[in-house]
């Protein structure tokens, strides 16, 4: 990490120790804290001058939702985000496929205000696709103003950590009108741009608000690497030790940065119970070239730092358990589920839990030895292993080019047909596919939905298959029709990240 960055952070840190003093110390509490830190966005007195350049024309917006800084960010009526949505819906083929409007917004971004280049990663590439989601996901949801709010809230908090500061999306919002008029070219209009500044605000609003409601949680913790062992090709087990306290539960993920790849962050569930040595294990296998995986697995070291985000998600047991468990758990996907058990070992009283592994081969069980060696540790315990291959290749990841997933299909299979679970907690993780199926099966076979959890089935700023899929070319797997939405999976796992490495969650 470079010099100017690490002072950057330094800064940033004092700054965020100020705001907590003031909050404490306020006579007013949280709300009058958070007041004077709020940037008068769009105000004279505002981005202008402490941007160093010349003045951003948000002054110009009106129409609803414009009335003050940011409009607010809670749904009901500040906001009329249908109304919007039918405007920038109506000229959208004037800016898609989003690429040449992305590079456009960055290109004049970095051009205007330079020190900000030091935020981003080194290659560009899934910045510019998460930021292509992020386009999708708000002008698809636009009639939906709570979901947006709630997916941008989370996605503000988790950007504290790169050293986003309300400041910056000033900005942001000055390149994206020179970008939009660029791309658009002469049949472009005020009033749709007015449309995306108002929804580019009401966006910002959650997001500043999210980072606001976290400011007593650190952005992120410092670890070093005291054990990296390679248990697979692409596939590495880290340990690592935290310098601070870390207070988390079983179940939970954490994002990651290697200091070999800056700025860039993956979501990766924690596979240890929380221990007295303050140690925590990850389970990462490469994912693609370039990355976070690729950095965590290829190029990380013993006696690295990395750094460590705060813990997120529901995938954790309640005090008390009040039935029989299931969990299911394919390729790393068993992290969680070790930490689950790691919890229930040190429990006085067990419930029965069964556990389904899926793997693509007996030799993919990476980590968890034996199915025999776990229940003769656990007598309340009985595995299931589960090999899933394609029946013309004997085995790959994902999906084969017809969409058949066996893995997924076979993992889906066994546990619908091992039993009835309508009167356990399920627990599930693993690839999207093999979540989303075991799910979709379990609750046909009668298990209530809010017995059922797992973490989200992905992040849904995350591009679908890959950067060049989230340009929004339909061809290319970007989204094809703006109207349609996206439902939330069934399951309790919900308090989940907006990722800010541009790659998705991995269990």
């Amino acid at each position: 990490m470079s010099t100017v960055n690490e002072d950057y952070h330094a800064l940033l840190a004092r700054h965020e120790a100020m705001r907590l003093r003031r909050r404490i110390l306020s006579p007013n509490g949280e709300r009058e804290g958070a007041a004077q830190d709020r940037p008068a966005y769009g105000a004279p007195a505002g981005g202008p001058r402490a941007l160093g350049s010349s003045a951003i024309p948000s002054g110009n917006v009106s129409g609803p939702g414009a009335a003050g800084p940011y409009p607010a960010a809670s749904g009901g009526d500040a906001y009329d985000g249908a109304a919007d949505q039918r405007v920038i819906t109506e000229y959208l083929e004037l800016v898609t496929p989003f690429g040449e409007l992305i590079t456009h917004l960055y290109d004049a971004m970095f051009r205007r205000w330079p020190y900000l280049r030091s935020l981003f990663p080194e290659s560009m590439e899934f910045q510019r696709a998460h930021l292509a989601r992020a386009f999708w996901y708000l002008i698809e949801n636009l009639h939906r103003p709570d979901d947006i709010a709630e997916v941008f809230g989370r996605l503000g908090r988790d950007h504290r950590k790169l050293g986003v500061r309300p400041v910056h999306f000033e900005a942001f919002e000055a390149a994206l009108c020179e970008a939009l008029r660029r791309t658009a070219g002469p049949r472009w209009a005020e009033a749709v741009e007015q449309a995306w500044v108002r929804m580019l605000r009401f966006a910002v609003a959650a997001m500043v608000s999210g980072a606001e409601a976290a400011l007593g949680e650190p952005p992120y913790w410092l670890a070093t690497v005291t054990e990296h062992e390679h248990r697979r090709p692409g596939l590495a087990v880290l340990r690592v030790r935290m310098h601070e306290p870390y207070p988390y539960r079983a179940g939970q993920f954490a994002a990651l940065e290697s200091p070999h790849l800056p700025q860039a962050w993956r979501q990766y569930s924690i596979a240890c119970a929380p221990r007295d040595d303050g140690e925590l294990e990850f389970h990462v296998r490469q994912t693609c070239t370039g990355g976070v995986s690729e950095a965590l697995v290829a190029h990380t070291r013993v006696g690295d730092t990395l750094r460590v985000g705060p813990p997120r998600g529901s995938l954790t047991l309640d005090d008390e358990l009040a039935s029989d468990l299931v969990l299911v758990a394919a390729d790393t996907g068993w992290a969680p589920m070790k930490a689950l058990l790691e919890e229930l070992s040190a429990r006085r009283g067990h419930r029965n839990v069964r556990l389904f592994l899926g793997a693509h081969s007996f030799a993919d069980l990476y980590d968890a030895g034996a199915p025999s060696e776990l229940e003769r540790r656990r007598p309340w315990l009985r595995v299931t292993p589960v090999i899933g291959r394609r029946p013309e290749t004997g085995g790959s990841f994902g999906p084969d080019a017809y969409g058949y997933d066996a893995l997924a299909e076979a993992v889906a299979d066994a546990v619908t047909r091992h039993g009835d679970w309508s009167g356990h907690l399920a627990y599930v993780s693993g690839p999207t596919a093999v979540v989303g199926a075991t799910v979709a099966r379990l609750t046909a076979a009668g298990v209530p939905p809010h017995h059922i959890r797992h973490d989200p089935l992905s992040d849904i700023l995350r591009p679908p298959s890959g950067p060049e899929a989230a340009a929004g070319d339909p061809a290319a797997g970007g989204p094809a029709v703006v109207s349609r939405s996206r439902g939330a999976a069934s399951g309790r796992g919900t308090g989940t990240t907006a990722s800010t490495a541009f790659e998705g969650a991995d269990s």
